[in-house]
């Protein structure tokens, strides 16, 4: 780990925890952008981590700047941190202002296309993307990938020239379907950047998330077991206790170690098998540790005043965004099968 990281990590886990109180969480619930804790996210440099210095950034490798999504997962910061983050990343690579404003990526899933055309010195896009993260409030512009006769566009698109149907995710996070109707971009340059380079990397973002939220989870549930006392006795001396919190933390383990390969090798995109592998490790996880936690802490868990609920919608939510354990899992079965006998030790012990 690099000492920015180290520093990025200590000074967003602080931040976090200040912020991000239940009240604040429940209000972000409720439908209110959080304008308090985007402010302090863009003082302290967060939300421009991976933007060059000379370019109004923190001048961050991208992995040191996605770990910062571990805690945010652990607090369960209800902004949009990490398609900002991505975003913020593609278009600085691609030499494009990065504002300071909220960015979300709108990236095409099967069955959804993104296409530019020129017009005079500009780009229109056209299509849909359903479930586009924090939408209506990506003040900043809409970041996208979209096809042309050239090959793949990044292009930035105002918010303003989309049409935003609003919806959610079951943890009450925005996940709004943007439409676009010859929509002019911003700004916009020719990429070597696939749509499912950029799908990866959000789903290796995701990963990291879950990783945290998962420590939260196993940080609540022991915390609980510890404190509630049935038959004369903590829930934590009864053995099928300790049983299930044991499986918990192992969990827990796992998913924060593919998190930490997958953050790697963001980079890397489609291509990466530790970003497949994670994103399916976290999302049979969150599985297994969302029914054992539930079960550990009886009906309080399902509370509104609870606060271990607000990790466990964010599991059951992410575990499907970006892809969820069956489908990575298919791509790591098609990877192995192209690599045949002879190249599949290579691939299992290539980092990439």
């Amino acid at each position: 780990m690099s000492d920015m990281r180290d520093m990025f990590v200590e000074t967003a886990s602080r931040l976090f925890r200040d912020y991000c109180t239940p009240d604040l969480l429940r209000a972000a619930a409720a439908g209110s952008f959080q304008t308090q804790l985007w402010d302090a996210m863009v003082e302290a440099g967060l939300t421009k981590a991976a933007v060059a210095e000379d370019a109004g950034g923190s001048g961050a490798e991208l992995a040191d700047a996605l770990a910062l999504l571990v805690p945010a997962g652990a607090n369960s910061v209800p902004a949009p941190l990490a398609e900002t983050l991505i975003a913020g990343f593609l278009l600085g690579e691609a030499g494009v202002v990065v504002p300071d404003a909220p960015l979300t990526i709108a990236i095409p899933r099967p069955g959804e296309t993104l296409r530019a055309v020129r017009k005079g010195d500009g780009w229109l896009i056209t299509g849909a993307v359903a479930r586009v993260p924090y939408a209506r409030f990506a003040s900043g512009g809409v970041t996208v990938i979209a096809e042309t006769a050239e090959g793949p566009l990044l292009a930035l698109v105002a918010l303003a020239d989309c049409k935003i149907a609003e919806a959610a995710n079951l943890a009450h996070e925005a996940r709004d379907d943007v439409a676009f109707n010859e929509a002019p971009a911003q700004a916009a340059k020719l990429t070597t950047r696939q749509a499912a380079d950029v799908y990866a990397m959000a789903a290796a973002a995701r990963s990291a998330q879950m990783a945290g939220a998962l420590q939260t989870v196993l940080q609540l549930s022991v915390q609980y077991a510890l404190e509630r006392s049935q038959f004369g006795k903590p829930l934590g001396k009864f053995q099928a206790i300790q049983h299930n919190l044991a499986t918990l933390a192992g969990q827990a383990a796992a998913a924060t170690a593919a998190a930490d390969a997958a953050i790697a090798h963001a980079e890397h995109g489609a291509g990466s098998i530790a970003i497949a592998s994670a994103k399916a490790r976290a999302g049979e996880g969150a599985s297994i540790a969302c029914n054992i936690a539930h079960q550990v802490h009886g009906a309080i868990g399902f509370t509104a005043e609870h606060a271990l609920h607000f990790s466990t919608q964010r599991l059951w939510s992410w575990r499907d965004e970006f892809g969820n354990d069956a489908f990575w899992e298919l791509k790591l079965g098609d990877q192995a099968v192209a690599a045949g006998a002879d190249g599949l030790w290579a691939m299992l012990t290539d980092a990439a």
